[in-house]
């Protein structure tokens, strides 16, 4: 379990040249980067990673899984397009800081994670659970099943690699809205990729950067 840290002037100069960093990679939406400046990922991280936290870099959580290379997380995000006041299904909760920007950006974030220690870990534990209580909704359960219940959704973000594209994600997505995912069956790489569905239903399909991310299992892990 995380324990609580605090947010120093030396964490928030590392910030500010990690966020150069993701700048210089070719990241220009300032809302991302000014979000991913609000949010202390140290706080997402045992404290014995606190001097590597801001290294752009993925680390893991435990569980199998990690949290993302802070350039990813900007990556999908500006992909995304997120407004305020979105409804955004999130698949892959992780370490919630995906989710914690885009909490921060104005969306209400509502993500499944199948690993049941993680959820459990996030649901106790959310470093942030104070600020975006209320934005942030955590869920047990399936990723590839979606949450039929609380659709439709603006836009989906998914943040692990996904072999084809989930027909039951796409139902829940709002016409007009945006998909987000890392699409391949290559374990050694997948193609970020944005979906939009259109009035007829129909996709519109593009293709951006090469990636690696952990393999999106479908079921619910004990």
């Amino acid at each position: 379990m995380l324990r609580k840290q605090d947010d120093t002037y030396r964490h928030k100069g590392l910030r500010r040249i990690l966020i150069e960093e993701i700048r210089e990679k070719g990241i220009k939406d300032e809302k991302v980067l000014t979000a991913m400046m609000n949010i202390p990922r140290h706080f997402f991280l045992d404290p014995a990673f606190d001097k590597i936290a801001y290294e752009d870099r993925a680390f893991p959580i435990g569980e199998g899984q990690t949290i993302s290379q802070p350039y990813t997380v900007a990556y999908q995000t500006e992909l995304l397009k997120v407004k305020p006041f979105e409804k955004v299904l999130e698949i892959g909760t992780g370490s919630v800081y995906q989710a914690s920007v885009l909490a921060e950006m104005g969306a209400m974030v509502y993500t499944i994670e199948r690993q049941l220690e993680l959820y459990k870990r996030n649901e106790l534990s959310y470093p942030l659970k104070a600020t975006y209580s209320k934005k942030i909704k955590f869920f047990y359960g399936d990723g590839f099943e979606g949450l039929p219940g609380f659709a439709p959704f603006d836009k989906i973000l998914i943040t692990a690699a996904a072999p084809f594209v989930p027909e039951k994600l796409v139902a829940q997505l709002k016409v007009g809205g945006l998909m987000v995912l890392p699409l391949g069956e290559d374990e050694s790489r997948q193609t970020m990729t944005r979906i939009k569905k259109l009035e007829d239903g129909s996709l519109e399909t593009e293709q951006f950067s090469d990636f690696v991310f952990v393999p999106m299992l479908s079921g619910k892990a004990k």
